[in-house]
Formats: C-alpha cells, sequence, structure tokens
C-alpha cells in the first residue's frame, strides 16, 4: 500500500468537488450533463458494435455462400478481426486520450464511427463480405480508441462517491446496449430479401445519433498536453505496461480486471455450444442465456454503489470472485447430467425446472461479476495518476485483449482433449478460486476491505456522520476512541483511502486479527519502558507514513476501554505532531468517536478480558462513527482533543 501513496495523493486531488454529489442515486446521474452525454454516446457506440458485427456473422453463416471462410470460422475470424486493433493501437489511443481534450476526442471517434458505418451499409447492400471484414476491423479501431478515453473520462466529472455508481451505470449501460444489439442485428437481418439493408440502414442511424449526443459532452482538458506521441505501437505498449507496473495494486488490479474478461469470455464463447448440446435447446435458447447473463452483469453493476455505501469499496471485489467460482462450480453440477432430449424451443426449454438452477447459476454467477470488476474499474480511476489515467486504461485493454485470446486457446485445447463444456465452466470455475486468491495474496488492501465489508455489513449497521471531513489528499492523523478490537476494521470501512494503524502491541497477540492486522502493516506501539527500540521504531514508521501523504489513525487512549467510558488521552499524539513538523509535514488531526460499540460483539466486560457473551446484544447491532472537523496541529493538545472526541460521543 505506501509504495502508491503518492499516486493515491495526486489521483485523489483531481476529483471534482464533492458539491457534485447533491444526488440521491446513480440514477440521478442521467439528468446531469456531466455524465447524461457520455452515457448515452458509448450506449450507442456499443449497440451499433453489436448490431453490426451479430448481423454480419448471422449474414455469412446462414445467408451467404463464402468458400473461403466457411461458417464455422465466420464467428472466430469476425471476433479476431475486432479485438486486432486493440493490441495494436490500444497504446497510441491512450496517449492521445491523455494529450487532447476528451470531448473533442469523443466527436472525431463519433465521425469515425459514421463512416465506417456508411462503408459498412454499402458492404450490406452489396453483400461484400471483403467490405464487412474491413469494417469490422475499422470498427475495432473506433472501439479501441474509444476505451481510454470513456474510462478516463469518469474521475474528471465525478467525485470519489459517484465513481462506483458511474462505473456501475456504464458497466451496466454498456451490456445492455450488447444484448440489443446482438437481439436487433439477429432479428433484422432474418428478414427476407431486406434485412441486410435494414441493417446497414440501421447501423447509420445509431451512428449519428452517437454524433448527436455527443455534441452536449462537456469539456474535459487534457491531462498532459505536452506529451510527445510516440507512434510505434509495439514500444509504446511496453512502455505502457511498465507505466502501469509501476504502481503495483494499480496493476494487478489490471489483471484482475483481465482475468474476468477472461472468465467472461469462456461463457459467452460457449453460451451455442452449450445451448445446443447440452442443454439441448435451439437458437432462441442460446439467446436466452445471452440476456440471463446480460441481465445479471447489469444487476450486479448496479448494486456496487448501494453495497459500497457510494464509496470506492474494494471490499466487493472478494466478494465477487466468490460467488464467481462458487455459482461456476454448481453450473457444472446443474448442467453435467441433463436427460437426453430433442431440440426445445424456449417454452419448453423453460417448462423444466432443472433448467431454472442453470439459469439462476448463469444469472448469480455474472452478478457477482459486475460486483468484481466495477470496484476494480473505480480504483484504477481513483489511484493511477491523472496525467497517465488514459494510458494506464489503454494497458488495461491490451492485457483485456491478451486475456481474451488466452480463453480461446485453452478452451479450444480442452475441448480438443475431449473435455465437456461444463468441465470446461468446471476448470474455469476453480480456476478464478485459485487466480483471486493469488492477486488478494498480492495486494491485502483487497483482503482488509472485504473483512470490513463483512464486518459493517454482516455483524454490525454501520452508520458514518461526518464523512466529508476525511480528507481526500495529503497526510493527516485520525484520531479515535478505542472501545473494541475491530475499531481499526471500523475506521477502514469508513475512509476510501487506506489507513495505518498505531496500536497497542499487545492486540497482535489476538488470534485472526493479529494475523490480520500484520497484514495491513499496522504499527505496533509497546509503552516505553517496556521496549523503548519497539517504541521509537513505531514513531519513525508513523513520521514515515506522514511524510509520504497517507492517513495515520492513533487511538490515543492508548488501550481499549474496560467501562465503555472515555479514558484520559496520553500524549503519544503530540509526540507523532512533533515528530512530523521536524520533517516539513504539518497534517491535520481529524477527532472521531466510535458509538454504540461498547457492551457489542468485540468489546471487553470489566475485567474479564474479550468476548465474554458475545452475543449479549446480538448480531446487527447499530454502531457509528462520528466525524468532527479537523484541528490545525498548533491547536492540538491531549486533552482538548478528547474534549472534541467526547463531544462527538454525545452528539
Amino acid at each position: 500500500m505506501e509504495e502508491n501513496a503518492m499516486d493515491n495523493t495526486a489521483s485523489v486531488a483531481t476529483l471534482p468537488s464533492p458539491a457534485h454529489e447533491e444526488h440521491p442515486n446513480q440514477f440521478a446521474l442521467l439528468k446531469q450533463r456531466r455524465f447524461a452525454p457520455f452515457f448515452w454516446t458509448q450506449f450507442a457506440g456499443a449497440a451499433n458494435d453489436n448490431l453490426f458485427k451479430f448481423a454480419f456473422t448471422v449474414m455469412v453463416t446462414y445467408q451467404l455462400q463464402v468458400a473461403w471462410m466457411p461458417p464455422a470460422m465466420a464467428g472466430l475470424v469476425i471476433g479476431a478481426l475486432f479485438i486486432l486493433p486493440f493490441l495494436l493501437f490500444s497504446a497510441t489511443s491512450g496517449q492521445l486520450a491523455d494529450k487532447f481534450d476528451k470531448r473533442s476526442l469523443v466527436r472525431f471517434v463519433k465521425w469515425l464511427e459514421i463512416v465506417i458505418m456508411l462503408l459498412a451499409a454499402f458492404g450490406f447492400f452489396t453483400a461484400n463480405v471483403v467490405v464487412l471484414l474491413a469494417c469490422t476491423f475499422l470498427m475495432g479501431l473506433h472501439s479501441t480508441i474509444f476505451g481510454p478515453v470513456k474510462f478516463a473520462y469518469l474521475p474528471q466529472h465525478l467525485a470519489e462517491r459517484e465513481l462506483t455508481g458511474g462505473n456501475g451505470m456504464v458497466e451496466m449501460g454498456t451490456f445492455v446496449a450488447i444484448l440489443l444489439g446482438n437481439v436487433a442485428g439477429g432479428l433484422i437481418v432474418a428478414v427476407p430479401q431486406v434485412g441486410p439493408h435494414w441493417v446497414g440502414v440501421g447501423c447509420i442511424a445509431l451512428a449519428a445519433a452517437g454524433r448527436l449526443v455527443a455534441q452536449w459532452v462537456p469539456v474535459s482538458p487534457a491531462t498532459d498536453p505536452g506529451l510527445k506521441i510516440n507512434w510505434n505501437p509495439f514500444t509504446e505498449t511496453w512502455r505502457n505496461l511498465r507505466l502501469a507496473h509501476g504502481n503495483v495494486v494499480v496493476f494487478r488490479s489490471l489483471l484482475g480486471i483481465s482475468w474476468m474478461w477472461f472468465f467472461g469470455a469462456v461463457f459467452l464463447s460457449q453460451f451455442p455450444s452449450f445451448a445446443k448440446e447440452v442443454l439441448h435447446g435451439d437458437e432462441h435458447v442460446a439467446s436466452l442465456l445471452l440476456v440471463v447473463f446480460s441481465i445479471g452483469i447489469g444487476t450486479g453493476s448496479l448494486l456496487c454503489e448501494m453495497l459500497s455505501r457510494r464509496h470506492v469499496d474494494i471490499g466487493l471485489v472478494p466478494l465477487g470472485a466468490i460467488g464467481m467460482t462458487v455459482f461456476a462450480v454448481d453450473l457444472y453440477f446443474s448442467s453435467h447430467a441433463l436427460p437426453p432430449a430433442g431440440s426445445l424451443t424456449v417454452t419448453q426449454f423453460l417448462a423444466q425446472a432443472a433448467h431454472w438452477r442453470v439459469m439462476a447459476d448463469l444469472a448469480l454467477l455474472s452478478l457477482f461479476a459486475g460486483l468484481y470488476s466495477v470496484p476494480m474499474y473505480a480504483l484504477i480511476q481513483l489511484r493511477a495518476q491523472p496525467t497517465h489515467r488514459a494510458r494506464i486504461i489503454a494497458a488495461n485493454n491490451i492485457l483485456n485483449a491478451l486475456f481474451m485470446i488466452a480463453s480461446a486457446l485453452i478452451a479450444g485445447a480442452l475441448l480438443s482433449a475431449g473435455a465437456t463444456i461444463p468441465q470446461i465452466f468446471l476448470f474455469t470455475g476453480i480456476a478464478n478460486a485459485l487466480v483471486a486468491g493469488y492477486i488478494f495474496l498480492l495486494v491485502p488492501e483487497y483482503l482488509l476491505r472485504f473483512v470490513a465489508w463483512v464486518v459493517t455489513h454482516l455483524v454490525y449497521r454501520f452508520r458514518v456522520q461526518g464523512e466529508e471531513h476525511i480528507p481526500v489528499a495529503g497526510p493527516a492523523v485520525l484520531a479515535c476512541n478505542h472501545v473494541s478490537f475491530v475499531d481499526a476494521v471500523l475506521l477502514m470501512a469508513a475512509s476510501p483511502r487506506p489507513i495505518y494503524f498505531m496500536m497497542d502491541h499487545r492486540i497482535f497477540q489476538v488470534p485472526v486479527l493479529g494475523w490480520l492486522f500484520r497484514l495491513a502493516k499496522a504499527i505496533p506501539v509497546a509503552p516505553q519502558k517496556e521496549d523503548s527500540a519497539v517504541y521509537e521504531a513505531a514513531f519513525e514508521r508513523a513520521a514515515q507514513v506522514l511524510r509520504e501523504g497517507d492517513l495515520l489513525a492513533i487511538f490515543p487512549e492508548g488501550s481499549i476501554t474496560r467501562d465503555g467510558q472515555l479514558q484520559p488521552f496520553k500524549a503519544g499524539i503530540m509526540k507523532v505532531l512533533e515528530r512530523a513538523r521536524a520533517d516539513g509535514v504539518e497534517p491535520p488531526v481529524v477527532p472521531m468517536a466510535l458509538t454504540d460499540l461498547w457492551g457489542s460483539f468485540f468489546s471487553r466486560i470489566e475485567e474479564h478480558g474479550a468476548m465474554v457473551r458475545p452475543f449479549r446484544r446480538g448480531i446487527f447491532n447499530r454502531v457509528g462513527l462520528n466525524i468532527g472537523t479537523a484541528l490545525a496541529p498548533a491547536q492540538v493538545q491531549p486533552d482538548v482533543l478528547q474534549q472534541r472526541v467526547a463531544h462527538l460521543l454525545a452528539a
């Protein structure tokens, strides 16, 4: 976590003012100019991509006889041509998005889309496969240019508390657009004689609609206008990957997102064969599976804002990974031994109870994939340096393309080796557990945030007041009363930024919690008379945290209260501030008070230690955190700070 302190600070500092946040939920963003025109522009583009691709695929599969491209290869060739520009030009696109105003790039991309669709309409009218293949590559290029713009645009116009909801809306919109584009493409192109003509007209209409809406996208200034473009895609790709690798949390998050695309590509690519060979359904059953999958992704994406309390809460990522594995494995058990049948229509398919379990597995699997991906995207936008943000997104697009290609090769190899489609799903689910576990051990912040999410949602009902007083950038000291063994976990859940805690060294001896705090790189403090070396090392480490621009939390009482009352504050915080001033750092001190926590699951009871009667107040107790306005370092004295915390306790 400490390697990313400066990147985190720089990134958060550029987010819009919290004054933008006066809206009830993420759907209210659709009424605001800073979001709505952008949302509908990307929605139209995603729908057009899929209308064109699916109609073209159906046409060459069922309506045309192309000797050099057999029907079985059509989908593979079209998909590969669409992905190829992501590998070749993502690095260049990332540079363009950092160097130029994003509104100008959005408008350019929409003009380009109109030109490509005019050419595609000619291809559909003349049944010219070569022209349509060229348009497939060009639409891939169009999406490649738009990708970095799309994800770098959001943090320029949304505040931290809006990023998760905004990303959820974009993710939901993208999958709904994909679904509608595929359905419309398949239905329109199948109209006898005039179907391809109508597809060409529809593609032009969607492109024109996207360009019209793009006219209202607000100005989005360049983040690095002095950037010199490197037009060599190979050297720039390598440079972008190295740039992303420089921020450990961001790079591992890129790998996590790319793994999600690997995971999703396995299922999406196998739907037609899965529907026909395993579920014994017709082509409409395959479409039904796509509908269920898309609804699940959209639902999971929209749930992220509610479950994260409108923060960038990466604690949802492990929850998503667990769900992805559980329901991928259950999909194997629900589908690997279905009785043989003829070609079932959708009505016949839905009439069998066993098939509902299959659809539930697909819906929940994709829902948890939405919970997994949206916080990761928001974290990358929040933590990446603003001047490099689009290039980081471009690096992610490159990795996504590579992982999707790898998924096709691995799935093909497994099928060639005799594996069934349910067995491939089982393999993917188990691999997901291994990959996710590896990523979470490499980046403990994901695991720590997951524990915080569980505690604040499944053990306590947690309410935070005054969260706007936690600085969004720069060093600060958080001073809080000490009521229970999970105080640090609750503070962690309330802050969108990582926190380093100074804690009594004895708490590290508590089973499980000790391991958790060591994983969080908490700073053990011992009394100077008991262990002077640990005492001095703790204050030196605290000074380093503040020098690096991070948040430091301290419990000035020195130990957990044994009677529920606020204990006298000790002078340790003054030593922390003195060391900070010696380094030229003047961190504000933010008073905090945990309320209604005494007598709950993890608190002490008089002299008897912890959790003597752990369920004495039941579960789902309502607890709170009240956060006050920050004090300047010169104002801080132990008794003054204690009075501030006491006032917050009484609030």
